[in-house]
């Protein structure tokens, strides 16, 4: 009896292994770094990337927002070659691999300038990192942007051609040099059936409008679910 109370114990402890160690989300941030945005704008997206991870409210959605850990890779992108991919594929699992992606994004030194806008290529780039990521439940694509396609292929021509089955494409506009950059998004960028849109209102915004979108996408909220409304959204 003690023999098959051990054997069961341990086929116990094999299945619930890979549920502990799941992943939940794979979350790629792909930051605007083209000829639109400035010395001033990129430090306050730097800085406002790094403030919103930092944030805890963000902090209790990676650790507490689920059943399972959190994968994050970060890359710039502007023109059609000029991807910079930052912080490789990252498992969250503790305050100190946070404590790392914090790091690793503040200290970012930017990679290009004066290049065009090319986000056919920043999705295609996006694509390809995804296919290395962690076996994750969900997975995700952030794309932050000033500006619309202006070089290259667009994005519709990204989701012919690249690997976007099961991926989610979500939009952060920053409302600053052009008009109509929100409506573009919402037609063009945003993928998939739970796909959203935040607008930060100029750079100085961008703090607040990730840690919005970062806590709503960690923990998965759907706008339309009444659980959802009752949830506590960040302040700012």
């Amino acid at each position: 009896m003690t023999g098959a109370r051990a054997l069961l114990a341990a086929v116990c402890l094999l299945v619930a292994a890979p549920a502990a160690a799941s992943c939940r989300l794979a979350l790629i941030l792909a930051l605007d770094v083209s000829s639109s945005v400035d010395a001033d704008e990129y430090d306050l997206q730097r800085l406002g990337l790094a403030a919103a991870l930092d944030s805890d409210d963000v902090r209790q959605a990676v650790l507490y927002g689920g059943h399972g850990h959190v994968a994050l890779s970060v890359f710039e992108w502007s023109g059609f070659h000029q991807q910079k991919l930052h912080l490789d594929w990252t498992l969250l699992r503790s305050d100190r691999d946070i404590d790392h992606a914090v790091l690793a994004v503040g200290t970012m030194s930017r990679s290009h300038e004066g290049y065009p806008t090319a986000i056919g290529q920043a999705l295609g780039f996006a694509a390809e990192l995804m296919r290395r990521a962690p076996d994750c439940a969900r997975r995700v694509v952030d794309v932050s942007g000033d500006g619309i396609n202006n070089y290259g292929y667009g994005p519709a021509a990204a989701y012919r051609n690249f690997p976007f089955d099961g991926v989610t494409v979500n939009g952060l506009v920053i409302l600053e040099n052009y008009d109509g950059v929100a409506d573009y998004y919402r037609k063009e960028v945003l993928r998939g059936a739970q796909s959203f849109l935040v607008v930060a209102n100029g750079f100085e915004d961008f703090r607040n409008a990730m840690t919005r979108k970062l806590y709503r996408e960690i923990n998965d909220i759907m706008l339309g679910d009444a659980g959802a409304r009752r949830l506590r959204w960040p302040r700012g």
